[in-house]
């Protein structure tokens, strides 16, 4: 089975928040890049009652092979893999991808595979147990999305994403990755 996304052509590729980008990050996208709180939060603030979660894909799949190798997992194995819009009403603003192993989905973490259009960093931040492990970043080029998505997206220029892993306790590891579109910062000009 060949890994599945509703997102990618191409999986991208990720840096070490301590290398540095071949290109500058503006300033305010810099500011959702490094934002330690909860993204969802910030949206919410932003976006108030028009604040939505459009579900893309959600399936037990093959992660992509770094994903997989982050999270500890042996070739071939399956996670639960979610792809969402967050949206300002229809428009998207951000779109996220996550990968949680199924060593993850036990006990109360068992709701992690169920969210629906609940947003993950609802439930994640207010998460005593919850610890981010790493950061990185990836300029994103218009060729590595899937053909749809660049198109109903406007993706015609390169934008940025960062990658979270993220820790619930022993062995309890997940990952969240989160691209920032150009909608995002019209919007946040023009609430």
């Amino acid at each position: 089975m060949t890994p599945r996304s509703q997102l990618f052509a191409t999986p991208p590729r990720w840096l070490r928040v301590r290398h540095r980008p071949a290109r500058p990050i503006p300033p305010r996208t810099a500011s959702w890049l490094f934002e330690s709180g909860s993204l969802t939060r910030r949206l919410r603030a932003l976006c108030g009652e028009r604040f939505r979660v459009r579900l893309l894909h959600q399936a037990w799949d093959k992660p992509f092979a770094d994903e997989a190798r982050i999270l500890g997992l042996a070739a071939g194995r399956r996670a639960v893999v979610r792809e969402v819009a967050l949206q300002w009403e229809d428009r998207p603003l951000v779109v996220a991808r996550s990968v949680i192993p199924a060593r993850t989905l036990k006990g109360v973490d068992r709701r992690l595979a169920h969210l629906g259009t609940r947003p993950l960093g609802e439930i994640l931040f207010a998460d005593p147990r919850l610890h981010r492990k790493t950061l990185e970043l990836a300029e994103i080029g218009p060729t590595l999305w899937q053909k749809d998505q660049r198109l109903r997206l406007d993706l015609s220029r390169p934008l940025w994403g960062r990658r979270s892993l993220y820790s619930l306790g022993a062995g309890h590891k997940l990952l969240v990755a989160e691209f920032f579109l150009p909608e995002l910062f019209i919007q946040e000009r023009n609430p």
